[in-house]
């Protein structure tokens, strides 16, 4: 039996039409076909197709190159600040595993569990500050256990909603928490860099490329769901990455 466009889904323009739309008017409403019922597993497990991911990460990767991270790269000449990537120590651990879990336990899950975060993001931002060590590797491992456990369990706590006092009064402030989010996770990420005497004017500009990933992950993961926006996160680190290990594997005198 042949598959229909309703059985693909949207199509990629269709998602990129939604995803203008959601972040001009950020809303808790989940994509077609997904419901609130489909549960905390599918949330961390969405379906999702490789294919759809990998042309988001191509978009975001052209759109880096071309646009953003010219300017990125023009304050950074300005300001005279340089970035940390060492490239005879390429982070592939950091960069496809560590930072796409811990960044989107950190900046994004909470934007649907709004309750999970009085116990995971302590843990979740201790991790970060830690980085891909001993103590940042338990603080994670805790971090998951308890995002687990309680459901896992069948904990009533766990599964009970926030009154919905509470609940309302987020829903109507959502768009506000989804944009100080996207922005506070382009922020985390001046650390990549050694500012120098960067002025404070041009650190935004640095960052530019972050904050509008942060804005793509943030529409999957209230659109479809936590797991979703790991492996794009995941995805999207791992381009650049190969590229600059091709470099220096086949052409090294380019990175010179």
């Amino acid at each position: 039996m042949r598959a229909t466009v309703a059985d693909r889904g949207p199509s990629f323009r269709a998602e990129i039409r939604d995803f203008v739309s959601f972040v001009r008017r950020p809303r808790l409403t989940r994509a077609p076909g997904r419901s609130a019922s489909d549960g905390y597993w599918q949330d961390w497990f969405p379906s999702i197709r490789l294919g759809r991911l990998l042309q988001w990460a191509l978009l975001m990767w052209i759109i880096n190159l071309l646009f953003l991270g010219p300017i990125a790269v023009m304050a950074a000449g300005l300001g005279g600040a340089t970035h940390r990537l060492n490239l005879q120590n390429i982070p592939w651990l950091t960069a496809l595993l560590w930072a796409p879990v811990v960044e989107e336990l950190v900046f994004r899950h909470g934007l649907r569990r709004l309750k999970s975060l009085w116990w995971l993001l302590p843990l979740g931002i201790a991790a970060l500050m830690n980085g891909p060590v001993w103590f940042g590797g338990w603080m994670l491992a805790a971090c998951l256990a308890l995002a687990w456990i309680p459901y896992a369990a069948g904990w009533r706590l766990a599964r009970e909603p926030l009154p919905w006092r509470i609940r309302a009064a987020y829903v109507k402030r959502f768009p506000w928490a989804f944009h100080l989010v996207s922005l506070a996770f382009s922020a985390v990420h001046l650390y990549n860099f050694n500012l120098a005497q960067t002025p404070a004017w041009l650190l935004p500009l640095l960052v530019l490329p972050q904050w509008v990933t942060g804005m793509v992950l943030g529409w999957l993961r209230v659109r479809v769901g936590i797991g979703a926006a790991m492996l794009l996160h995941a995805v999207f680190n791992g381009g650049p990455l190969l590229l600059v290990w091709l470099v220096l594997r086949f052409a090294p005198e380019m990175a010179m």
